[in-house]
Parts: C-alpha cells; sequence; structure tokens
C-alpha cells in the first residue's frame, strides 16, 4: 500500500438532502442518489488510489454548508456514508478500517466536505 505516515485529503461534494436521515424519500430514489452519491465520490477519490496505509485509518470530516442553516453532525455523518464507501472504494480498502476521530462544522460556507484520513 501507500507511504506510512502521509495525510490523504480529498474533497468531496456536499451529500445531496434525499440522503439525509431526517428526508422522507421512496427507498428507489434514495438507492438511485446512494449510487450517484457514491460513483462521483469514488472518481473524485480516484487518483488517490493505492495511497492508504496499511492498518487503521483516522478519518477526519470538515463540512463546509451550502448555507448558514444550522445542522446536526450526527445527521451529517450519516448523509455521508454512502460517499464514504465511494472514497473507501477509490482507496482499496474496506472502510471499517476507518476510525472518525472529528466531525466539524465549519462557518465557511462552500457546499463540500473535505476529508483528511490520517495513519492511526
Amino acid at each position: 500500500m501507500g507511504e506510512g505516515g502521509a495525510v490523504i485529503e480529498v474533497t468531496l461534494p456536499w451529500p445531496p438532502s434525499k440522503l439525509s436521515p431526517n428526508a422522507r424519500v421512496h427507498w428507489r430514489e434514495l438507492a438511485k442518489q446512494k449510487k450517484a452519491f457514491r460513483e462521483a465520490c469514488y472518481w473524485l477519490s480516484h487518483p488517490l488510489k493505492g495511497m492508504a496505509p496499511d492498518g487503521p485509518l483516522n478519518l477526519e470530516l470538515e463540512f463546509y454548508p451550502p448555507n448558514r442553516r444550522t445542522r446536526d453532525r450526527d445527521n451529517l455523518l450519516a448523509s455521508m456514508k454512502s460517499g464514504l464507501d465511494g472514497f473507501a472504494d477509490a482507496l482499496g480498502i474496506d472502510d471499517s478500517r476507518f476510525d472518525f476521530i472529528g466531525v466539524r462544522l465549519s462557518k465557511d460556507i462552500g457546499g463540500m466536505v473535505k476529508v483528511r484520513v490520517i495513519p492511526a
């Protein structure tokens, strides 16, 4: 695999609102949204293939919301599930290796999520 001490960072898109645990979406539409988001995150992360070091990985997520509405960190993390699956697919690893050490909500607007992987 990749080098031992390098931090891996990628910027992923803001998750679609239909992926929020609070959204009431028909299962077929939800599956479509999950698949599309997973694929988008996979292709954005694909250049990082093979860069993940062996062993457990600490994961930090920093959310830059598209607007100033208040958000719940637990829901943000849940909304990113399919995107993080695509990210793990691109790295060529199982997402069970991720240990979430930080979920931050930035005061800056941007409509994106910065993901940092730090070797444990």
